[in-house]
């Protein structure tokens, strides 16, 4: 503005009055976001203490599986410690063929260290039915393909189905009982579980940790 223009009168604040009200409102509104972030914030470590933590996950926090919709024959794949976990339920047919391969395995009674007990029988499972185990093979850690008896013409007349390892030709049973002559040294690992009814696992924690 020159010393021609005419002056300018204000109804309102002037200029630097402006300034200085927009300037108070930006720093109360300020504060009240803050405010309100620190109280999310403060939120937060509750609501994340309630769920399992990252490093409970990566050193195993038990998984909880639902089998109620497992039907004879069909596998589910869940994971436990970063490892694929596979959970079978056996028709009658073959649970009656376990008992009738022990000459054809390595290791029929599971007499290898670090199982638990209650795979240390036939079916290497609670329930005779159901079989939980992790889904590596024991030569070099390859995932083993399910195999159902009647999808195993091209594995010999005598498969009664089970799990064959495609990277090495390594064979399980039904029970993950490891065939003689293949690379792999031990059958397939039973991770610690127990049932928490009948139709929910609980994975990486036996029924004697729970007390």
């Amino acid at each position: 503005m020159t010393s021609l223009d005419p002056p300018v009168l204000h109804d309102g604040p002037t200029e630097g009055e402006e300034f200085d009200g927009q300037r108070r409102r930006f720093l109360t509104a300020a504060a009240s976001v803050m405010g309100g972030a620190g109280a999310v914030m403060g939120a937060v470590p509750f609501v994340a203490s309630l769920q399992p933590s990252a490093k409970a996950k990566a050193i195993g926090a038990p998984v909880e599986v639902d089998i109620g919709q497992l039907a004879p024959g069909q596998l589910l794949r869940s994971s436990w410690r970063g490892s694929p976990v596979w959970i079978l339920r056996r028709t009658r047919e073959d649970i009656e063929a376990l008992t009738a391969q022990n000459e054809d395995l390595r290791d029929p009674a599971s007499n290898e260290p670090q199982q638990p007990d209650y795979a240390k029988n036939p079916y290497r499972s609670i329930k005779p039915e159901i079989l939980v185990m992790i889904g590596i093979c024991t030569h070099l850690g390859c995932s083993p393909t399910y195999v159902p008896a009647d999808a195993g013409a091209h594995l010999g007349p005598d498969w009664k189905g089970g799990f064959f390892c495609p990277c090495h030709g390594s064979r399980f049973d039904l029970a993950g009982r490891v065939a003689k002559g293949v690379p792999a040294p031990t059958n397939l690992v039973v991770p610690p579980h127990h049932y928490l009814s009948d139709s929910r696992i609980l994975i990486g924690e036996d029924q004697e940790d729970v007390a």
